[in-house]
């Protein structure tokens, strides 16, 4: 089903329900589909901890870079 976007707009809540029952809802705009209408799919948990042995932190991460801090600061006097 196409629907345009001021009817999309208008009849939402009985879109949805539509889209609810298994029924897929083309918006268009001028006719032309915009975007799909269609039931959520929620995505799988996330993983942590991919990066694991595959990078190396340096033990002086947190340590201040003087060029860096001069072109933030200037040249101390």
């Amino acid at each position: 089903m196409i629907v345009n976007i001021s009817e999309a707009k208008t009849h939402l809540s009985r879109l949805i329900d539509r889209v609810y029952h298994g029924e897929k809802i083309v918006i268009a705009k001028n006719n032309l589909p915009i975007a799909d209408l269609v039931p959520h799919k929620p995505e799988g948990k996330r993983k942590l901890g991919l990066l694991i042995g595959k990078l190396d932190v340096p033990d002086d991460i947190m340590a201040e870079d003087e060029d860096i801090n001069e072109m933030f600061y200037g040249k101390d006097s």
